[in-house]
């Protein structure tokens, strides 16, 4: 590798280094010698996270060497060991002319990025250098955790109370190994990230997050995320020592909002309710706990309740403490325009004084909260929700994070809170909730809440915290910082070292324009006034569908907002520019959840590698997951449209009173310090937004891209030099649509002829993984690409750290190819269709009205979301090839169908059914069998023909039950005949005779058509009035006994949706108990059992209470009076319990499709049947 000399260090790069490299890399080591911040911007594509770890590497070396140097020239007595290298020319190139004389000063390397998934990239590029530092990531529980028990878990603070509860009783095994293995010497010198930790953690069954935090003591490279770092609590929790240490912050254009998130907090009415909830059942079971005791002398909480060393008059101190807090909050006066109260950042010492907190009892309370979460968390039984009382904990530590000096009032610790503001303002959530219990007759709760809100508008806060600490320099980088000027003013930090790198690209490889009207004429605008004006909207779409057939390949559109992206989605498939875009390039678009993230970036990038298409289009957001450090090289993103500038929510109040604080402190600034404007930092806001999407463009040396600003703003001037410096010299403004055009179609013909074409070779197979735990799960061999690794597996591993947000795994590594029968489609995607043709007329006019009519009867608003909804070709082979005339699907053996079953379920849910199946076998328990396979098969409706399968494994005398269990929840059956409760026996009986009778000849000739083959599939189609049509006219008969009740599907899918919507929302384990409940309720018809439950895990987030009031279709009729008052109760609508409940057994209830009477029941009409 070439050996390069910068400022006295020689660094070791893989390659000979372009000049903006070695630029890059003079500036790092300029920082680190002289104890100076630096920000430092690179575009991407440029090796900027590779110059950053080669020179810091190679100056920490040098740092060590001039150590050594000096030992030995110590031991020598003055005289030189090397007279061609004097010994003071080691000490001025790695230092400022400090003499540092032991190891231990040698400074630690911390290494900061915004999340797992990058920091993954970063230790990858570390893996392609020659330097081998040792190096330890830290993350969370959630992501390193491998203990099945605590896991299990859906909340982060419950696992981190189950996790301490076994370290400090010592009963979790993968703990108890990790001092042993600590000092094994493979583990201390490997370079592991996240993957690796877990995959060592199992093997050797030691635990991955107390063993990164092992190595944490030993590193010289510690890497985590953003808010490790500038969190106060974080930084304590993990013991990050800072003094002398280098921090680096890559992708820094997100450290501004994570600076003012990271000492900022909403306390709503919601979070205070639970914890006063929580406390309250403690304190009524301690109470009772006492009354039943012997005497009260001998009485001991802690013998009663083992893990619990509270007494009871603490207990009920903190719950007054609380309600304390809830009054003083509630108790302000909101102005008539609902607009809130602002105060002074000092005032939020005030409000707590009023609850008895403040800095000499902060640590009691803080630590009487938690042992009472911890002590709920872990027991067994009722769920208890204690995530308010853990927030209200960690919003005391945050508040009184800085100690005052001694002897001071508190008054005094806000001197320095200019930064922050108090804000109460009403609680605006449509759903609010009750207390269940008396707390002493609390007034406050009878009228609407307040939301107290502490916000940090200075980043500045976080960052001079940081100096506080003594650290030796802070470098903040990124591809998209510009422009500096405002940045640094931001930090309130002095940069000495900065640095605005050009592109390594040539003219010919980008193509910039700002295109003002579209090609009908109409300006081109996203401002708040006309960008949902239908012509505007209307203009944009035609725009689109043009670039669409100029662009080769991958095409991605950024939308300012997910409303904006939403409306007008809806606006073009009402209006037919969706489909003239789909046509030339089918359409993904970016989901809000991370869920399905994975799959619809995947399904993407598929559809672009098809040799048999002409590419896709990608449909995100400014801000999004899509903008933020995605790879969309070479032909994933040929071409980026802005649609319009993102500015921030004008009348959000926080957005309000950060522009007001920047002002005041404008007026008010001290000499020297410069600060922006509030109208300054609201473009800037916009701006960077900009540069971070259209940086997805160009992505390495050799790639290229046109990028399309497309509204008439952009041709202001201001707006123009806030473009990153190496795009700002190609832009060019069009006033002619068709111009544009046809210069766009030059460039990309000359690029496509001028420059290499990105050779990919198939994918090399892979080891099968499914072994390997969670966090491999969705992973897949590289493709190998002369210009870069695969792209598209970064973006596919995006969620792999997180083992809550994964995706079930669709096909196994072994199977995959490209075009594997598992492959991601979308299902707008109306050519991917079977070749399966109709075998009667009235198939094929079934199937052509089902064409036709599914996305013509869909609303809007669904019409749009579905552009991003997948469904999988595996299911669509199935339905083709696997289809009975019985009318539900399932594979033809019990093997095949395994095979299936593991091919499309996760590692886990597959064992978990194969266990049901097994306990099934051995106890005949139907009920067991349905509460463990029914939630993993019904959350996606693609898998739900899975469910139905199962069918062929039940016994005889519940395949009745398990037929109505599957309509209940996926709308269709298992084609249950009454011969099928029969024994096998009996059932080759009744064949045979069948089969006899079927060869007599005394049937009626419809009841000897072949359903499969015959015009009418063995209808009574020979009625004379049906046959003349009443009109001389030939008519075909309905089949009223054949056809499914369509009533009945789509309430099935309904709730279904709902079902999987509770999943998503409150977890798999939740989920589970409420399945338990709801089946119990079936059988027992005991409604205030179900309830409680119900309500207990659909009231813990305000957002969840919309599914509480979904469920009243599956609530029976003589208890919906009672269910509608308690969902007036919870939500304050009287609508709910007067109007929606009276209409449900009319409209939804006996709801029956003529053609099904008497057959069929619907789903949700049987499901208490």
């Amino acid at each position: 590798m070439p050996l390069i000399k910068l400022r006295g260090v020689t660094v070791d790069f893989p390659f000979t280094p372009y000049p903006c490299q070695e630029d890059y890399m003079n500036k790092v080591i300029e920082c680190l010698q002289n104890k100076m911040n630096g920000v430092l911007e690179s575009p991407t594509g440029t090796g900027k996270t590779l110059c950053l770890l080669c020179s810091a590497l190679a100056w920490r070396e040098h740092f060590k060497d001039t150590i050594s140097a000096r030992k030995i020239a110590e031991r020598m007595g003055g005289a030189e060991l090397f007279p061609d290298r004097p010994m003071s020319s080691w000490g001025t190139a790695a230092t400022d002319g400090d003499t540092p004389t032991y190891y231990t000063d040698i400074p630690k390397i911390i290494y900061a990025s915004r999340t797992h998934s990058q920091l993954t990239q970063v230790i990858s590029e570390l893996k392609n250098t020659s330097y081998r530092p040792k190096i330890c990531v830290l993350g969370s529980r959630e992501q390193l955790c491998i203990n099945q028990e605590v896991m299990r878990h859906e909340s982060n603070h419950i696992k981190v109370h189950m996790c301490r509860a076994k370290v400090s009783s010592r009963s979790c095994a993968f703990y108890n190994n990790v001092d042993e293995k600590s000092t094994d010497k493979e583990i201390m010198n490997s370079v592991l990230d996240v993957e690796d930790l877990v995959k060592i953690g199992k093997k050797q069954r030691v635990c991955p997050y107390y063993l990164s935090r092992s190595l944490k003591q030993h590193a010289d490279v510690i890497f985590m995320p953003y808010n490790y770092l500038l969190d106060p609590k974080s930084r304590r929790a993990h013991n990050i020592e800072l003094k002398g240490a280098v921090v680096i912050f890559d992708e820094a254009h997100n450290v501004e909002k994570m600076c003012e998130e990271s000492t900022s907090f909403d306390l709503t009415p919601y979070d205070l309710i639970s914890a006063i909830e929580a406390v309250d059942r403690l304190l009524r079971e301690q109470a009772s706990d006492i009354s039943k005791a012997d005497s009260a002398e001998d009485f001991n909480v802690e013998s009663l309740n083992s893990g619990l060393k509270l007494d009871i008059t603490t207990i009920a101190k903190i719950k007054q403490i609380l309600m304390d807090l809830e009054s003083s909050i509630n108790g302000f006066e909101m102005p008539a325009n609902n607009q809130g109260i602002t105060k002074p950042g000092s005032f939020i010492y005030e409000l707590f004084q009023t609850a008895h907190v403040n800095s000499d009892t902060k640590i009691a309370v803080v630590e009487a909260m938690e042992q009472i979460t911890g002590y709920l968390a872990g027991r067994p039984g009722v769920f208890m929700n204690t995530s308010g009382l853990q927030k209200v904990a960690d919003i005391i530590q945050l508040v009184f994070v800085a100690e005052p000096p001694e002897g001071s009032k508190t008054s005094q610790m806000g001197n320095s809170m200019k930064e922050f503001k108090v804000h109460i303002h009403p609680d605006t959530s449509n759903f609010k909730k009750k207390q269940m219990t008396d707390v002493w007759a609390s007034s406050s709760t009878k009228k609407q809440g307040n939301v107290l809100s502490y916000w940090c508008f200075s980043p500045g806060f976080s960052m001079q915290e940081l100096l506080r600490q003594g650290v030796r320099s802070i470098i903040l980088t990124s591809g998209t910082l510009s422009p500096l000027s405002s940045f640094t003013c931001e930090m309130q930090i002095p940069f000495p070292v900065s640095l605005e790198n050009p592109h390594v690209i040539q003219r010919d490889q980008i193509f910039v324009s700002i295109i003002e009207k579209g090609p009908d004429g109409v300006q081109l605008s996203t401002a708040f006034d006309r960008r949902f004006v239908p012509e505007n909207m209307s203009s944009m779409g035609n725009t689109l569908v043009n670039l669409a057939r100029v662009v080769p390949h991958g095409l991605l559109v950024f939308f300012p907002s997910y409303p904006v992206m939403d409306k007008t989605l809806e606006f073009w498939r009402a209006n037919g520019h969706a489909d003239r875009i789909e046509n030339v390039k089918p359409m993904f678009v970016e989901p809000r959840g991370k869920g399905t993230f994975t799959e619809v970036i995947g399904g993407y990038y598929d559809k672009v590698n098809d040799p048999n298409s002409s590419g896709g289009s990608f449909f995100a957001v400014c801000r999004g997951k899509a903008s933020e450090g995605l790879d969309f090289a070479d032909t994933y993103g040929r071409g980026v449209v802005i649609t319009g500038l993102p500015f921030p929510p004008r009348m959000d109040p926080r957005v309000v009173l950060k522009m007001q604080y920047l002002d005041e402190m404008c007026k008010n600034k001290i000499s020297g310090v410069k600060y922006l404007s509030g109208q300054e930092w609201y473009r800037q806001q916009a701006s960077r937004a900009v540069n971070q999407a259209i940086g997805r463009v160009i992505r390495h040396k050799e790639d290229y891209g046109a990028i399309f600003l497309c509204d008439h703003r952009f041709k202001g001037t201001e707006a123009r030099n806030q473009l990153p410096s190496w795009v700002r010299p190609y832009v060019k403004i069009y006033d002619g649509f068709g111009t544009m055009v046809r210069d766009a179609a030059h460039f990309f013909r000359t690029a496509q002829k001028t420059r290499p074409v990105p050779v990919r070779k198939e994918k090399e197979a892979c080891k099968n993984q499914a072994d390997t735990g969670p966090l491999n799960t969705g992973s897949s061999c590289p493709a190998k690409s002369v210009w870069l690794s695969d792209t598209s597996q970064k973006a596919k591993t995006l969620d792999s750290h997180v083992p809550s947000l994964k995706r079930r795994k669709l096909e196994s590594e072994e199977h995959s190819g490209r075009d594997g029968a598992a492959r991601l489609c979308i299902q707008y995607e109306m050519e991917m269709t079977s070749k399966r043709k109709p075998v009667s007329l009235l198939d094929a006019l079934d199937d052509t009205s089902n064409k036709g009519g599914r996305e013509d009867s869909m609303p809007g608003e669904e019409r749009a979301s579905r552009l991003s909804t997948l469904s999988l070709q595996h299911d669509k082979r199935l339905d083709d090839e696997s289809r009975e005339d019985s009318g539900f699907l399932y594979c033809k053996t019990g093997k095949a169908f395994m095979m299936e079953l593991r091919r499309c379920l996760s590692h886990e849910n597959f064992k978990l059914i194969m266990e049901a199946l097994q306990s099934y076998k051995t106890t005949n328990d139907l009920s067991d069998l349905l509460a463990n396979v029914t939630e993993p098969l019904i959350q996606d409706h693609n898998t739900h023909c899975l469910l139905r399968g199962l069918y062929q494994f039940i016994r005889p005398h519940h395949k009745k039950e398990f037929d109505e269990h599957c309509l209940e929840f996926t709308g269709e059956g298992c084609g249950y005949k009454q011969e099928h409760s029969l024994p096998r026996e009996e059932r080759e009986a009744l064949r045979q005779n069948t089969v006899k009778t079927e060869m007599s000849p005394v049937n009626p000739p419809s009841e000897q058509l072949n359903s499969s083959q015959q015009l009418n599939q063995g209808g009574s189609h020979l009625r004379t009035a049906e046959l003349n049509g009443g009109d001389g006219k030939i008519g075909v008969n309905v089949r009223s006994e054949v056809q499914k009740p369509q009533t009945s599907i789509k309430e099935g899918l309904s709730c279904s949706s709902l079902l999987s919507d509770i999943k998503q929302a409150i977890g798999a384990e939740k989920t589970r108990q409420m399945f338990l409940a709801l089946q119990a309720y079936k059988t027992s018809n005991n409604y205030e059992q179900m309830v409680s439950t119900v309500v207990s895990l659909l009231t813990e987030r305000d957002e969840d209470i919309a599914l509480l009031e979904r469920l009243t279709v599956l609530i029976r009729p003589q208890h919906r009076k009672q269910f509608g008052e308690l969902l007036k109760s919870l939500t304050g609508n009287d609508s709910v319990a007067n109007q929606d409940l009276a209409d449900m057994g009319s409209s939804q209830l006996n709801q029956a499709s003529p053609l099904s009477t008497g057959k069929t029941q619907s789903k949700i009409s049987s499901f208490f049947s």
